[in-house]
């Protein structure tokens, strides 16, 4: 933790508590405690998986220090912080998950001959002999909530564990180290995480299952949405709460974007009316406790059918998704799934009269005019992050051969301003993507999300029998 951080933690214990305890109280306050200890926890299963991780990791970087911080608590509102989450790389490699995160741990891969010893230096927890399970209002038990011990977090970890108070003395040898901050570093770290595990699979399966459901229960407050002001929130409330009871929270800030607002891409103010008539854009996702994330996009009639104007739009969206499936198998260039997408969009807006140039040559990255209609990629990996492996090099990412175990979102999209007067007017102001998340097989790919109705006929069907439960 460092001297702000430190700082920022004194003044809010100060704040609260400007006197101390007078010495009767503290001593009052250490006694008459039962025994607390967890003396039965078991290694989560994700503990294998890690300790393979940090071999990789350990192999490339031999005879030098790896420090890996999960990240300090930011001050939301004064005297309160936001909610917590721990840096990626620190999870991948430690396995710390869920609400055993605790701020300001330092996952250390100190060097041991040709290999590296792992420690987890962090703050353990705050125990009844001492005065800051109740006087500290940050970290304090009595405050935030229990932490585990050094004992118990190597437990559930099998991991060594140090209190994060001796990690100074540590550093200050003057020993060659490197943390995520060296650009390089984070460079490998991404691209470690390209293709995934077991593990990670089953949780990205995990997440899909839960958004899934998140998606129910926006069907089902459609028609509170519509009788309510900012009905965009209704069903920003509805996937939120699902996400928090399955999981650990949402994997990024939902988009709910009603009418025109889904041609905003990154529509998250998600203060908008629902009405009748007009489509609803939802891109959400829960992040499980593991912090691995769905990324998912389907887009509904308000009042349960699509129009003409609004399905043939959607049908163009629908094929160019297929045709991004098809470009999924081992070999493939990451950025043929792109062009898979983009080629069927160019030649349906060419079909419709807006494309007055040929598809072959709106398709030269220099010209590119249909992308007036389709801004964004159709892809991006997937993982402990909603984009993943992002600080990957180009030729390991986007310029990149597909290979097996890789996951990435097949997401076009088609938005057409409600001022652009290329489009006749029943066109203006619809926005729609539909977006699925995508494993790379042996063979081609498995579409994690295909239980989730994608088809037009079928969003409409699912809407209907949601919504006469």
């Amino acid at each position: 933790m460092d001297s702000e951080a430190t700082s920022l933690s004194q003044e809010k214990t100060e704040r609260v508590h400007d006197q101390g305890p007078s010495v009767i109280f503290s001593e009052f306050m250490k006694s008459g405690w039962a025994e607390s200890e967890l003396t039965e926890l078991e290694p989560l299963e994700v503990v294998t998986y890690a300790y393979s991780r940090r071999q990789v990791l350990s192999a490339a970087y031999q005879g030098i220090r790896l420090v890996l911080p999960a990240g300090e608590l930011k001050v939301r509102a004064g005297d309160t912080d936001y909610n917590y989450r721990p840096d990626s790389a620190f999870s991948y490699y430690s396995g710390v998950q869920g609400p055993d995160a605790t701020a300001d741990a330092v996952l250390i891969l100190e060097p041991s001959g040709d290999s590296h010893i792992t420690y987890l230096y962090m703050n353990p927890r705050s125990t009844r002999d001492t005065e800051a399970f109740y006087r500290d209002a940050r970290y304090g038990e009595l405050w935030v909530g229990r932490r585990f011990t050094l004992a118990e977090a190597k437990a559930r970890y099998q991991i060594e564990t140090r209190n994060l108070s001796e990690l100074k003395e540590l550093l200050a040898d003057g020993k060659k180290s490197l943390s995520p901050a060296d650009k390089d570093f984070a460079t490998f770290i991404s691209e470690q995480r390209l293709c995934k595990d077991e593990y990670e699979v089953s949780e990205l399966r995990r997440a899909v299952y839960a958004t899934t459901l998140g998606f129910n229960d926006v069907i089902s407050a459609i028609p509170a949405a519509v009788q309510t002001s900012r009905g965009e929130r209704v069903l920003d409330a509805a996937f939120y709460g699902r996400a928090r009871i399955l999981g650990n929270d949402l994997g990024y800030n939902t988009i709910v974007g009603a009418g025109s607002h889904a041609c905003v891409l990154h529509w998250t103010r998600n203060d908008g009316d629902l009405h009748p008539g007009e489509l609803v854009l939802i891109d959400a996702g829960v992040e499980m406790e593991s912090f691995y994330t769905a990324d998912i996009t389907r887009t509904f009639p308000i009042n349960g059918r699509f129009s003409p104007a609004q399905r043939a739009l959607y049908l163009l969206v629908y094929e160019a998704q297929l045709a991004g499936f098809a470009a999924v198998k081992p070999g493939a260039l990451f950025s043929d799934v792109n062009k898979a997408c983009q080629e069927v969009l160019a030649r349906g807006l060419a079909d419709m009269g807006v494309l007055t140039i040929s598809v072959e040559e709106s398709m030269k990255p220099e010209v590119g005019l249909h992308r007036r209609w389709t801004l964004h990629g159709s892809s991006h990996h997937l993982g402990i992050d909603v984009h993943d492996c992002a600080q990957a090099r180009k030729e390991m990412y986007s310029d990149a051969p597909l290979r097996e175990g890789m996951v990435l979102t097949v997401e076009p999209g088609l938005y057409i301003q409600p001022d652009d007067e290329l489009f006749a007017p029943e066109y203006r102001g619809i926005g729609i993507r539909i977006e699925d998340d995508v494993l790379v097989t042996s063979d081609g790919y498995r579409n994690l999300s295909a239980n989730i109705p994608r088809h037009p006929d079928d969003i409409e069907m699912w809407m209907k029998r949601v919504l006469e439960r």
